[in-house]
């Protein structure tokens, strides 16, 4: 399974939208996953209409409609691997041991906010940010994310967008 994973679009702030290569991606993805900030529910809206499911929590700076739609984090079970996702990861520092802990039964957590792509694992359990693709802030590169899930196994990559 071939999953499309974004956060923090911040749209339409600004006039921003989302980068061509990044669209193409979320098109040919089986599953788009969206780790908040989306901002509004015309965005969310636009994301659906791309093709594939859309999963998202809400984050910080959602419109009031979004928090009541969307879920603080979520669970989700795919091909036997066990994927949680949430918007705010909380500090830098016990990051990954306090994810493993709040999310027990997790093989990774997908997470946003800081706009800062990261992938990082202990043992079995890996913690991923995709960045932003519209808000890069002090990165280089606007980023995004694809994930593969393979007989209970997730492999995760950043996608530089330009």
């Amino acid at each position: 399974m071939l999953i499309a994973i974004i956060a923090d679009t911040h749209m339409p702030k600004g006039g921003r939208e989302l980068p061509p290569q990044c669209v193409e991606r979320l098109r040919a993805a089986e599953l788009i996953l969206h780790a908040g900030d989306i901002s509004t529910a015309g965005v969310l809206a636009e994301l659906k209409a791309l093709g594939p499911p859309v999963l998202a929590v809400h984050g910080n700076v959602d419109e009031p409609a979004l928090v009541e739609s969307l879920p603080p984090q979520l669970e989700v079970e795919l091909d036997g691997t066990h994927l949680a996702m949430t918007h705010d990861a909380g500090p830098a520092k016990g990051r990954l041991a306090r994810l493993r802990q709040r999310f027990p039964r997790a093989d990774a957590v997908i997470f946003g906010h800081s706009h800062t792509p990261l992938l990082d694992a202990l043992e079995d359990f890996q913690i991923f940010n995709p960045g932003s693709p519209t808000e890069r802030r002090r990165q280089p590169q606007h980023t995004m994310g694809l994930a593969r899930v393979v007989r209970e196994r997730v492999a995760f990559e950043h996608v530089a967008l330009d």
